[in-house]
């Protein structure tokens, strides 16, 4: 993340959405924070701002004096005319390293027009601030100790949390869960790397810091904690950007009747005519906490129409993109068939299949056609009738199943949200089967050492122990400009 000019500037920008509001704020944070204030704010009750206690709120009218410049030369003497107000609003005061930057920070508050936050930033940089960059306020907050690299991560997740369960995940690791996990683990792999270095040191002394069976039972154990983290990957991933779930079959078997039922509104178009929807429709809804997105697509047959076409090549990339798929089949249609009607040109894959119109067939028939294509299909089938509702609450049920099953375990343990993390932990457990090969073929241990050591570097990425200014510069290039 380039930064015109230096760590030590002051800077300010607006930290609200911009459009209009009730309150909007802007966020000034460096050594120059409070001088910069001071030229823009005067308190209610004549109070310098210099002189005012930590923490606390103050009403103040907001000036914007770059016309003409103040002839002040100390904070108390700004002169200030009404001619200039641009606002009246409050100010807070956080000093060191009591802030989110651990810098001297200073918020002003004020009415949420975007006019009037606009003259109030422009107005700080007269003042002697300037413009921040996309997520140089958390940047600081990390290179401050304030927070580390995976927290600072979390702040941007939390701004991002599509559902409550993101946002209880990032707010675990806000609150520095993940932090303390690979912490504990990077410590007894540098604790390991110690004995390992000592004992190459004082190999010809005959001390034998740490023996083989305790290096490979300790590896073996820190390998176990990585693995199981990863096994959460995928899970954290579908929490942080929420599921999509595409609905597909042949034309008129209800897919777009299933999606409106799923929605609880009539989002999809639904006629007696073949071929309605020939675009891809996605629609989100919140269930259980979790962010799940269905999409109807373009039903599947052979056809010689340009733009059904184009709908299920829309289909199948839908399903390529998607975390799971429900195949609505037509149960009439398929009793008259004998079940045999199961050819779809353009279905890539399928996760569950819902037998649709249960309503037009007897339960005997039913039985016997779930069974034809549970055999076929080999995947889990689900009887429904979307007119009459019956079986809907299995599918939800299913769904939710699916995505929010045991593996979760949303009130407890550690679940990896983010793909920088998941690679790192990768590495470090690629670093840790080098040095379980070389522990336990009796290779000499420089080579165990630097298999240990980038297990450490892998794991002390997560955090920001050990980085570099291009993934400093990616992560924070994804923050908005005030963050």
């Amino acid at each position: 993340m380039p930064i015109d000019g230096s760590p030590e500037d002051t800077i300010c920008a607006i930290a609200t959405p911009l459009g209009e509001g009730g309150i909007g704020i802007l966020r000034i944070s460096g050594p120059d924070a409070l001088h910069v204030a001071s030229k823009v704010v005067r308190l209610r009750s004549n109070q310098p701002l210099d002189t005012t206690s930590s923490h606390t709120l103050h009403v103040v009218d907001i000036f914007d004096l770059r016309h003409p410049a103040p002839s002040a030369d100390s904070l108390s003497d700004v002169r200030f005319s009404d001619a200039h107000i641009i606002d009246e609003g409050l100010v807070v005061y956080m000093k060191r390293p009591r802030s989110f930057t651990a810098e001297d920070v200073v918020e002003i508050h004020c009415h949420g027009s975007g006019i009037a936050l606009k003259r109030v930033c422009e107005a700080c940089v007269h003042a002697g601030a300037r413009l921040a960059q996309p997520g140089e306020f958390t940047k600081r907050a990390f290179l401050n100790g304030r927070l580390d690299l995976s927290q600072a991560e979390a702040v941007l997740d939390t701004i991002k949390a599509k559902s409550d369960l993101g946002l209880k995940m990032a707010q675990r690791q806000l609150r520095g869960a993940l932090g303390q996990e690979v912490g504990g683990l990077r410590d007894s792999l540098m604790t390991l790397l110690a004995h390992v270095e000592a004992g190459i040191d004082f190999s010809e002394e005959d001390i034998s810091f740490v023996g083989r069976e305790e290096l490979i039972a300790s590896l073996q154990g820190t390998r176990a904690q990585i693995q199981r983290m990863l096994t959460t990957s995928e899970t954290g991933r579908v929490l942080r950007e929420g599921a999509r779930v595409v609905i597909v079959g042949k034309p008129n078997v209800g897919k777009s009747s299933l999606l409106n039922t799923l929605l609880h509104e009539n989002r999809a178009i639904v006629t007696d005519i073949p071929g309605t929807t020939r675009d891809v429709i996605e629609e989100s809804v919140d269930w259980q906490g979790l962010r799940i997105t269905f999409v109807d697509t373009a039903g599947l047959r052979e056809t010689s129409d340009v733009v059904e076409q184009e709908g299920m090549k829309r289909s199948r990339l839908a399903q390529e993109e998607s975390d799971m798929v429900l195949h609505v089949v037509d149960a009439a249609e398929l009793a008259k068939a004998g079940g045999n009607d199961l050819a779809f040109p353009a279905l890539v894959r399928e996760d569950l299949m819902v037998l649709n119109k249960i309503d037009l067939l007897d339960s005997t028939a039913v039985v016997r056609l779930c069974e034809l294509l549970s055999q076929r299909s080999s995947r889990k089938v689900v009887p429904l009738s979307v007119r009459t509702g019956e079986g809907l609450g299995e599918l939800k049920r299913v769904i939710e199943t699916r995505f929010l099953g045991p593996s979760l375990e949303a009130s407890d343990g550690l679940i990896i949200t983010n793909v920088r993390h998941r690679l790192a932990l990768e590495r470090a457990l690629s670093c840790l089967d080098e040095a379980l090969a070389s522990g336990g073929g009796g290779i000499q241990p420089e080579f165990v050492a630097v298999d240990l050591r980038g297990a450490a570097d892998a794991l002390g990425e997560i955090v920001g122990i050990v980085t570099t200014d291009d993934i400093l510069d990616r992560i924070f290039s994804e923050f908005c400009i005030g963050k």
